[in-house]
């Protein structure tokens, strides 16, 4: 199993410079074995993300943040992401591309594509299946946060012409998502009957670490 440690590495491992107060995204270090599929698991958390060429699978719970799972088909080698933008209401204009939000998500998603094409990928040949932004934190309906990170993804991929294959966005459901890098196949389950305490805290401490520094249910198979 290929793992490296990257949170202590200089904010150039992306070629977007990390915005300041920001602390760097980790490379996951949580793993078990997946009975149900046989194979090892990386399990990636708010702020982390994981790459891999082996035969595994990543997985994550998504509430309103969002994970982008890129790859490069003809490698097998891809990896997920799991991220949500900070507050950007304190930003002259927080829509804006060099808005402090727009340069967070700009480089989560940098370091992930970065990390893959140190590996051996193409730039030209990634392709990703993205996920998340459900209306699933309390006091946040009216500033569309889900919404807000959806958009987010989906308009940096359309920038970078990284093409889009499959997607299940925004709604009031967490998600349970499984990332095969092998074989390209992402699984999503809804958790419309989940206690949701756990999400909710998880993401709110998140997102309260990047306000900070910037001062069960169905499942669905994306083949």
């Amino acid at each position: 199993m290929i793992a490296t440690r990257l949170s202590n590495q200089s904010p150039a491992t992306s070629s977007r410079s990390m915005p300041t107060g920001v602390e760097s995204e980790c490379f996951a270090t949580n793993f078990y074995h997946d009975r149900a599929y046989g194979l090892d698991a990386a399990k990636i958390l708010p702020g982390e993300y994981y790459v891999t060429e082996d035969d595994m699978v990543i997985v994550t719970v998504l509430g309103s943040c969002v994970s982008a799972c890129i790859r490069d088909p003809q490698l097998g080698l891809g990896g997920m992401n799991h991220f949500m933008l900070p507050d950007n209401t304190r930003d002259s204009d927080g829509s804006g591309p060099l808005s402090a939000a727009a340069r967070y998500g700009s480089y989560a998603m940098e370091l992930l594509i970065n990390h893959l094409m140190k590996m051996g990928a193409r730039r030209d040949r990634l392709e990703a299946k993205v996920f998340g932004g459900g209306n699933v934190l309390p006091g946040f309906t009216q500033m569309n946060v889900g919404q807000r990170n959806a958009d987010f993804v989906l308009e940096f991929l359309h920038a970078e012409q990284i093409r889009v294959t499959a997607q299940d966005l925004v709604d009031i459901y967490p998600r349970k998502v499984y990332f095969f890098p092998a074989t390209g196949k992402v699984l999503v389950k809804r958790l419309a009957g989940m206690n949701n305490n756990t999400i909710v805290k998880r993401e709110t401490d998140y997102r309260a670490q990047l306000d900070r520094a910037n001062d069960g249910g169905d499942i669905e198979l994306f083949s």
